[in-house]
Formats: structure tokens, C-alpha cells, sequence
């Protein structure tokens, strides 16, 4: 396949960029700065761009099968960027017809497990007040996903950990695997490449954990 990666130097970015290479599909990474990414292949393509600006992408999302994004707050200071810089994606990929999409969201921002104990619950109210800001970015990006005409698929994991690929996760659609508290960036990425071609995961928010 064609993909295009967003957040291509980010954690969970360069690891969609390193494990579609080795799966032998052509990578167009979109980097502001091409020295932040580490990662090296046949097939990949760096492609520099001012992400604010939905003209200057069009290139990078036409033709492609899938998009594939990254890109969020890496702390709460920047509270407001994944809604920003999606809907500049968003912009690009509709004018240029592009529909497949997948993203990066968070577990509480969607429901809460159906088997989730009291210390879970708990648990997931002080995180949340603690990120409060960087969670009502996360469900205005996941309220521009819906209203766009993309394809869009939301993946929701816990806290990330830096860890090697397992391929051992759950996912579960429209909700949130019971008491999974954590997963590996090399996995969140696994599971999207998965997804890319997954009709039952369109205009989903899929939850996923160990």
C-alpha cells in the first residue's frame, strides 16, 4: 500500500513508519524537521512540510490509500494541537479525495470498560482531571473525525510504554478492553497498520490494551 504518516518523529509515528517498511509498503513521512527521524528504508520518502497549512499537504495525502497520524499533545501545555493540526489533515485529504484515516486518540476518551473494578474508576478520574485539557482536545479531534467525509478510525490506547512490538493486544470496537492499563507505542502502530484495511473499524473509536 501507499500510506502517509503524520507524526512521523514521534514515538508512535516513527514506529508506523519503521514496521510498514519492513511489511514493504511505500511510506510518505511528513516531518517538519527530517532530522528528528531516525528511522531508514527502501520505500520511504520524507516529505517537509509546515503542518498548518492544508495546500502545502495536499501532495503528501494524494493517491494514497491510507493516512496514518501521530500527531497529539505531548503535554498539557500543548492542549489544543491534535484538533489543530487534524483538521489541517483532514483539509488536505478532502480535497484531494484521500479517505482512508486513522489517528491516535486516548482510552478515557472513550467509554469506560463495562468490567472496570472501583480502583480502575478511580484511577481513571484522577487522570482524567489531571488531562482534562488535553482529553477535550482529544474528543474536539475525534468530533472533526465525524463530521469529516474521511474513513476515519479513532484507536484509543492507555498509557504508553517503550516497548517492543508483541502483536498480543486486545482491541475492542466502540469500546475499551477490561482492565487494560497499559500498551507499547510498537504495538498501538502494529495495530493500526492492521486496521488500515479493516472495514469493521471505520468511523470507530477502537480501544486497545494488553
Amino acid at each position: 500500500m501507499k500510506l502517509t504518516v503524520f507524526g512521523a518523529t514521534g514515538g508512535i509515528g516513527q514506529e508506523i513508519v519503521r514496521q510498514a517498511l519492513a511489511s514493504g509498503h511505500q511510506v510518505t513521512a511528513v516531518v517538519r524537521d527530517p532530522a528528528g527521524l531516525t528511522v531508514r528504508g527502501k520505500g520511504l520518502e520524507v516529505f517537509r512540510a509546515d503542518l498548518t497549512d492544508p495546500e502545502a499537504l495536499r501532495p503528501a495525502v494524494a493517491g494514497r490509500d491510507a493516512v496514518l497520524s501521530g500527531l497529539g499533545a505531548r503535554s498539557r501545555k500543548d492542549a489544543g494541537v491534535a484538533t489543530r493540526l487534524t483538521r489541517t489533515v483532514l483539509a488536505a485529504m478532502e480535497a484531494e479525495g484521500t479517505r482512508r484515516l486513522l489517528v491516535v486518540s486516548a482510552g478515557p476518551v472513550g467509554p469506560e470498560p463495562a468490567g472496570a473494578g472501583l480502583l480502575d474508576r478511580i484511577a481513571l478520574g484522577l487522570i482524567s482531571a489531571l488531562l482534562k485539557d488535553v482529553y477535550a482536545d482529544l474528543r474536539e479531534m475525534e468530533a472533526e473525525l465525524a463530521r469529516s467525509a474521511t474513513d476515519w478510525t479513532s484507536v484509543r490506547p492507555p498509557r504508553l510504554q517503550n516497548k517492543p512490538v508483541t502483536g498480543t493486544y486486545r482491541t475492542v470496537v466502540g469500546g475499551f478492553p477490561d482492565k487494560g492499563r497499559f500498551i507499547a507505542r510498537a504495538d498501538v502502530a502494529h495495530a493500526m497498520l492492521a486496521m488500515t484495511d479493516d472495514p469493521g473499524t471505520v468511523k470507530q473509536g477502537v480501544g486497545i490494551a494488553y
